[in-house]
């Protein structure tokens, strides 16, 4: 296993991190299997686990804790705050009112007295950021974290996250979580680059691009649209839709490349999203200990120039073929109020 330096942090972290979304109720149910799958990862290496309070609501922070017992010291050990933990207005987002409280439900989770990273889930356009950072810096001073980080902003937010912490004395986003794999290369435009910029480190989430990239989805042939991401989204799947037909003939010449170099499609994707220079750690996310042991081959794949070269002329540097489950999309897109001025104004005019 690499280890590389989590931005300026200093901490060492695989170049593999263990994504613990799949663990509990939406994934795998049965705690003693995740343990089993935990113990597995750090046996061969794997230092760094990523999870967040709202996955399975809260059962994957406890599934953690169950797992790094005896072992907390030896691992880095990152979560996220931001998405309703319960009924009402205050029981979520990026306020330090639910921050403070996020923080200590985290830690009784996850049995442990700190946690290396946390990072804001996604923007909250309620809160300013400096409310934000502010919570976060006391929650460092105060030893309960020892950085903190953002995930799926858009580049803007980051930059000015950035700003704000060097106008008043705060503490900063020492990392990025953002989506990143063979069909989602949106990030390489400016995310990336920006991150580069500010020395932040960088996890990617979803490499296999939500199950496109496992090599069980292919061209003209049936999907099984009754259970896991195709139930949920099933026009993802219809490839008589235009930009699902550009996807379905990148992967076919992907899982083609993937065949001329030998090894499986995950192994290649996996190991294209670690051989950006941007990229400190690539989550992976298994829900079986099959599914484990898959994905860390890839940790043995190196891709040289030639390899890579190919990987641009199917997919170019910056395109994105696929939008990420839950990925942020901005309010201005999504709420047309927000882009219209009101009739009455509108009618004046």
């Amino acid at each position: 296993m690499r280890y590389r330096v989590l931005g300026g942090t200093g901490i060492h972290v695989s170049v593999h991190c263990l994504g613990a979304m799949m663990f509990g109720s939406v994934g795998n149910p049965d705690h003693d299997d995740a343990v089993r799958i935990v113990h597995a990862a750090l046996d061969q290496g794997v230092n760094f686990v990523d999870t967040a309070d709202m996955y399975s609501m809260g059962e994957s922070e406890e599934i953690v804790g169950k797992a790094l017992a005896g072992r907390r010291d030896a691992v880095v050990l990152a979560t996220k705050v931001h998405f309703p933990m319960g009924d009402g207005p205050n029981m979520g987002g990026n306020s330090r009112r639910w921050i403070v409280r996020a923080v200590e439900a985290s830690l009784r989770r996850l049995r442990t007295d700190w946690i290396d990273l946390y990072q804001v889930h996604r923007p909250d356009h309620t809160t300013d950021v400096e409310e934000t950072l502010s919570a976060l810096t006391d929650l460092v001073r105060a030893g309960k974290l020892r950085a903190f980080g953002c995930s799926s902003f858009p580049v803007e937010e980051i930059v000015e996250a950035h700003q704000v912490s060097r106008r008043g004395g705060l503490g900063r986003f020492r990392t990025e979580q953002p989506p990143y794999s063979l069909l989602a290369r949106g990030v390489e435009a400016a995310v990336l680059p920006v991150a580069q910029r500010y020395g932040m480190g960088v996890l990617t989430w979803s490499p296999l691009a939500s199950g496109f990239l496992s090599g069980k989805v292919r061209k003209d042939q049936a999907v099984d649209m009754t259970s896991g991401r195709a139930r949920l989204n099933p026009h993802r799947f219809d490839q008589s839709i235009p930009d699902n037909a550009a996807k379905f003939e990148a992967l076919e010449q992907l899982v083609a490349l993937a065949a001329e170099i030998g090894r499986p499609l995950p192994e290649l994707a996996v190991a294209f999203a670690a051989a950006h220079p941007a990229v400190t750690s690539v989550i992976i996310g298994p829900r079986t200990m099959e599914q484990l042991d898959g994905l860390l081959k890839g940790a043995t794949l190196t891709l040289d120039d030639g390899i890579l070269d190919r990987i641009d002329e199917i997919v170019p540097p910056g395109t994105d073929l696929y939008r990420a489950d839950g990925a942020w999309r901005s309010p201005y897109l999504t709420d047309p109020a927000r882009r219209r001025r009101p009739l009455a104004d509108r009618a004046a005019a």
